[in-house]
């Protein structure tokens, strides 16, 4: 692991643990040049995850591709890092909890919908007009008409539980 400060090649491990969920490890590294202290955390590799695309083509399941659609549906959003970081933890064990080893990105897609929906009403809007590829602005509007039916649902059966 090279340092970040200087580069050097050598650097020591000055501490390990395991993280809460016990998906990776987090080490303090040390360089043995400039002493430079810093954090690394490793993750098992799944590489016999792979996603099927809408074209047919196959490829590996990739963690950061996952967290960058997310987080481009709730930019600028009251969305916390910490929960970028949970949905995509819970996406990714419930893929590799599955039997299957190759997923459809259609599976990935419906599993980031149903969590942002209920997380983000307009973070859910933004993903899905992606994801989904509305050709026509009908399509669009059903489908936001979908999220304000329930909220107006949501609304009323709070009023009416007062």
């Amino acid at each position: 692991m090279n340092c970040p400060d200087c580069g050097n090649e050598r650097t020591r491990v000055i501490d390990t643990g395991t993280s809460a969920d016990g998906t990776s490890v987090r080490r303090r590294r040390e360089c043995q040049r400039c002493s430079f202290r810093f954090t690394t955390y490793e993750r098992p590799e799944w590489e016999s995850l792979q996603v099927k695309k809408r074209d047919g083509t196959i490829e590996s399941f990739d963690r950061q591709k996952l967290r960058a659609g997310i987080e481009r549906a709730v930019e600028k959003r009251d969305v916390a890092e910490t929960t970028v970081t949970a949905l995509v933890d819970d996406i990714e064990s419930e893929l590799q909890g599955r039997e299957a080893r190759i997923v459809s990105s259609s599976l990935i897609g419906e599993l980031v919908s149903e969590n942002l929906r209920t997380l983000d009403k307009v973070a859910y809007i933004r993903f899905v007009s992606v994801y989904k590829a509305f050709s026509e602005p009908q399509e669009f509007l059903r489908e936001l008409d979908a999220v304000l039916d329930a909220e107006l649902d949501d609304f009323e059966a709070s009023n009416s539980a007062l």
